[in-house]
């Protein structure tokens, strides 16, 4: 496979994981208390789900579980800056 498949594909992973996070925040925005019983909401939970669990077991314990979220949409955004700028140097090489 070429690197430049690899980077788009993982930069498509992490794009809808990102749109996932500003989503389920939008929603728990507008739903407030009872975010939970909103079905679209828990969609997000699920599509989000791994990325917030992985980011959970890196971080340190003393960062409160409702942080990890934000933690993990910052965590995300940073990746896709790296995947962006090793696509351009790749395209660059070329």
């Amino acid at each position: 496979m070429e690197p430049e498949f690899l980077l788009r594909a993982l930069k498509a992973v992490v794009e809808v994981a990102g749109f996932a996070y500003l989503g389920q925040g939008l929603v728990a925005l507008f739903s407030g208390t009872k975010r939970d019983q909103n079905v679209i909401y828990q969609v997000f939970r699920i599509v989000t789900g791994p990325v917030t669990r992985a980011t959970r077991a890196v971080m340190p314990r003393f960062i409160p579980d409702r942080h990890i979220p934000f933690v993990a949409f910052g965590l995300l955004l940073w990746i896709w800056i790296f995947l962006i700028i090793g696509l351009a140097s790749l395209r660059r090489g070329a």
